[in-house]
């Protein structure tokens, strides 16, 4: 169980290392790099020991991985402003997601301010979490299961524009497979509107 105080004694320490490190190891934690609390503790420790000399080494064997797993989570974070795809559920917004890394902390300043005036959801497959705001008042919960309703006959009408306006403005001529995915990855697919199926903008039958 954490000591809170401990941790807070602990990352003040740090903070007078250098201002960065709180922050950074922050968004470590929040990523998918395997054993990453123990990667944080050696990091740390060779900190401590070798002071703020020790983050100009970037290519250190234990520096470098946190690096590149915060740079991944930074990445994915900043295609999950473009990719994610609100739909109307039950009077709300609401959206799914299946990042690799815990995003929702990264991602509610900017959703809650681009949708301040609107109650809304986020969830998240992977971690079984969502990110809840209404009223100015946003929280980030457990969620262990979670069944989106199929969209009532409104949504799909706006389902099916929005895949018929994607598929009119598309170039065939100008088609590159290739670097379609890489400015938008293939695993961002599966909860993006345009690549549903006739299935997914079926609407609910009438009652």
């Amino acid at each position: 169980m954490t000591d809170r105080e401990h941790a807070r004694r602990v990352y003040d320490s740090l903070r007078k290392i250098s201002p960065e490190v709180g922050p950074f190891l922050r968004r470590v934690f929040l990523t998918c790099l395997e054993e990453k609390e123990l990667a944080i503790y050696r990091f740390v420790v060779k900190l401590y020991r070798e002071g703020a000399g020790y983050l100009s080494r970037l290519s250190d064997c234990d520096y470098q991985p946190l690096l590149r797993a915060a740079r991944q989570l930074a990445a994915e974070v900043e295609h999950l402003r473009g990719f994610v795809r609100f739909s109307i559920r039950d009077g709300l917004l609401g959206a799914e997601i299946e990042p690799k890394n815990r995003v929702l902390p990264l991602l509610r300043g900017h959703f809650c301010e681009r949708c301040h005036d609107e109650s809304f959801f986020i969830y998240d497959r992977t971690h079984r979490e969502a990110l809840l705001s209404s009223g100015g008042i946003s929280r980030i919960v457990p969620l262990d299961s979670f069944e989106a309703a199929p969209p009532d006959e409104e949504e799909a009408a706006y389902r099916r524009l929005w895949k018929r306006f994607y598929d009119t403005i598309a170039i065939r001529e100008r088609e590159n497979p290739k670097l379609r995915m890489t400015q938008m990855p293939k695993r961002y697919w599966g909860t993006m509107t345009e690549f549903q199926t006739e299935r997914d903008t079926e609407a609910l039958p009438p009652a």
